[in-house]
């Protein structure tokens, strides 16, 4: 798989359930208080920024839409994030998020808006250098309709969203963890 992933440039990171530990299926993060990022994900983070990578992190925060969270919830989130993710040297290029409901938009993963909109801000960045890290059967599924090389997050199997297992073969890789995944790319 290493050759798969030797001309990546770009990432595209999944929130929930690969940077934080994913909330029970029907709960959303609304506050800082709340979001606990998983081990090693500041040290993946950084080593890909290491190397040159941008990274795009691509959300759907469907809690807007329901009335759980408002947009400067998730931006004060985010912001939250990009600070603590200074702390270790780290960084994210971009922050991208859909707060629609489902069948309202064109940018809810697995719909290609989101990313579209990436590839129109950062020109440079191009399907043959991109890779999406996601956890679920929506973040494989946009890959895929892009042609995006992509790894899923094995994640905690208690928390994984239906549909998990369809994902498995839409992947060009399958990894415990964020850092497994990075590494996998850095290799």
């Amino acid at each position: 798989m290493a050759t798969r992933f030797q001309d990546i440039r770009n990432v595209f990171l999944d929130r929930d359930g690969v940077i934080n530990r994913k909330p029970a299926e029907g709960e959303y993060i609304s506050d800082w208080r709340d979001f606990h990022p998983l081990p090693g994900v500041e040290e993946a983070i950084a080593a890909l920024n290491r190397a040159g990578i941008r990274v795009i992190l691509v959300s759907n925060q469907r809690g807007i839409a329901l009335g759980r969270a408002t947009r400067n919830d998730i931006e004060s989130i985010h912001n939250c994030l990009q600070q603590h993710l200074a702390g270790a040297g780290a960084h994210i290029d971009a922050f991208y998020y859909c707060p629609h409901d489902r069948n309202e938009c064109d940018c809810r993963k697995p719909k290609t808006g989101l990313f579209e909109q990436a590839f129109r801000d950062f020109p440079d960045a191009n399907r043959s250098t991109s890779l999406v890290i996601g956890d679920s059967l929506s973040d494989l599924q946009v890959a895929h309709t892009l042609g995006l090389s992509s790894i899923l997050i094995e994640g905690d199997p208690a928390s994984r969203k239906p549909g998990w297992e369809q994902a498995v073969p839409l992947a060009d890789a399958v990894a415990p963890s964020l850092s497994d995944a990075v590494n996998r790319i850095l290799a």
